[in-house]
């Protein structure tokens, strides 16, 4: 009886002593396609961005659960690491490297990836988010404005790092999200600002002034969606926006937004850009129509225009044939027209 006794108490020792179930998942877009630009000649080029991720979770009991996501951005047609607007490779887990906490409190991380606002106003963008040319997120959508002035030249504009996000549980459709970054130098350039060349207001590798934070708050309700959110740089320069889709019927989404961008601090003229973007996606069987219209206005600078208009067809639930066309006015006209193909795994 005794050994019965004591064998059944170190079962459960070991079985305490467990470690906590965890899964890994592998997960990645390969996009490549033939693109058209004015005065350009055909290229290789893609529409989305070309990820390896690796996202996992640990089970911590007691409902809650550790938080762990990486991901690496790449060129399709060389296979470097993903190419900035500066022409140098961006470091290796240029997407996404964020680890972080989930419980009944909502989610809590750290490290770098999307702001708050730049993660929610994908959804209210026709072409859900994609940063390329014929698509609305990297201009209009924003203002002209960047997450990242003072990071590494190249870097993408929408992310945050040395960052700590929040995001609260959806309650009743409604949730909020934060971010707030440290002001850490990253070896970004110089930032001219009320400066000269000379004597840049931030000189290369500066600190931010202030800590840039990113607050967004979503609400769903049925086939309505809204949002509302700011966000303040390194530079102390200020985004709003607000945005609202609405499914008229399952298959027909129309999704609307405005912005404007406050650069008082690093401007003494032409400080406000205002914007605003309508769109849709239409469901047409196994092909979904995106179109979109917007206009950029900075204060006392000539406008932008653009529209754009593309076309998936899915061949399966992960791979789908696609062809944009978009045209951009400012000064001048900028053509744009891309074929090509896209695959998740």
């Amino acid at each position: 009886m005794k050994k019965h006794l004591l064998a059944l108490v170190i079962l459960g020792a070991f079985a305490s002593a467990a470690p906590a179930q965890s899964n890994v998942t592998l997960y990645g877009t390969i996009d490549a396609g033939l693109i058209k630009r004015t005065d350009q000649r055909v290229a290789v080029g893609k529409r989305a961005n070309n990820t390896l991720g690796f996202r996992g979770t640990e089970d911590l009991g007691n409902g809650l659960k550790a938080l762990v996501h990486l991901e690496i951005r790449y060129e399709p047609d060389t296979g470097t690491n993903e190419i900035g607007a500066n022409g140098a490779q961006r470091p290796l887990f240029q997407g996404q490297s964020r680890v972080g906490l989930q419980g009944a409190f909502g989610m809590v991380r750290l490290g770098r990836g999307l702001t708050a606002l730049q993660e929610s106003i994908i959804k209210f963008e026709p072409f859900h988010g994609l940063p390329h040319t014929a698509g609305f997120y990297t201009d209009l959508a924003i203002a002209g404005y960047t997450s990242e002035p003072l990071n590494m030249a190249g870097n993408s504009k929408n992310r945050f790092s040395n960052a700590l996000w929040y995001n609260s549980p959806e309650v009743g459709g409604f949730q909020l999200n934060a971010t707030i970054s440290t002001r850490e130098a990253n070896g970004g350039p110089a930032v001219v600002g009320r400066g000269t060349p000379a004597l840049p207001q931030y000189p290369a590798n500066s600190q931010a002034s202030t800590n840039p934070y990113s607050i967004s708050a979503t609400f769903k309700r049925g086939p309505a969606a809204f949002m509302a959110a700011m966000e303040r740089n390194a530079v102390e320069t200020d985004l709003w926006s607000v945005a609202a889709s609405w499914y008229v019927i399952p298959s027909l989404n129309l999704m609307a937004s405005y912005q404007r961008q406050d650069e008082e601090h690093t401007r003494l003229f032409n400080q406000e850009t205002r914007a605003w973007v309508v769109g849709l996606n239409w469901t047409l069987g196994p092909g979904k129509l995106l179109a979109g219209f917007g206009r950029k206005k900075p204060d006392g600078l000539p406008s932008t225009r653009q529209l754009s208009i593309g076309y998936e067809y899915s061949l399966s639930k992960r791979t789908y044939l696609y062809a944009d066309a978009s045209n951009k006015k400012n000064q001048t006209d900028a053509r744009y027209y891309a074929v090509g193909i896209n695959h998740a795994f």
